[in-house]
């Protein structure tokens, strides 16, 4: 079992930056490849970006390429989140997810992955 928690969430006018982070527990964290998916209101819920255990490979939607930065800290078993150059349409809940499976081309599917977070509500007013 992997459990997780994000933080980070809030207000922020556009043009700014917001950092989530998300802390796993339980399944030793450096044998998962860590996800973030967001969900906006009335929508699906999509692939935002994704990092393999070792670091070395990371995947990112193309709506947020170039202004969002997927990294990890395996000692202190988190994943971030460094959300730039804001915008309205990046309005949703961000969740956390994590996978076992070691096949990296599977990292943009939601159904690669067993374990999710909460959510955290990120919030860029119009």
């Amino acid at each position: 079992q992997v459990h997780m928690v994000e933080s980070g969430g809030g207000l922020v006018q556009a043009g700014g930056s917001l950092r989530l982070s998300c802390t796993a527990s339980g399944r030793t964290f450096t044998t998962v490849t860590m996800g973030w998916f967001r969900q906006a209101p009335g929508k699906e819920r999509d692939f935002v970006a994704a990092i393999m255990w070792t670091g070395t490979n990371t995947g990112y939607a193309d709506s947020v390429k170039g202004r969002f930065i997927i990294s990890r800290d395996n000692a202190k078993n988190t994943v971030y989140l460094q959300m730039n150059s804001l915008k309205p349409e990046d309005t949703a809940v961000y969740y956390c997810a994590a996978t076992t499976s070691p096949y990296w081309s599977n990292y943009d599917t939601q159904s690669n992955y067993g374990y999710w977070g909460q959510g955290t509500q990120v919030t860029i007013p119009s």
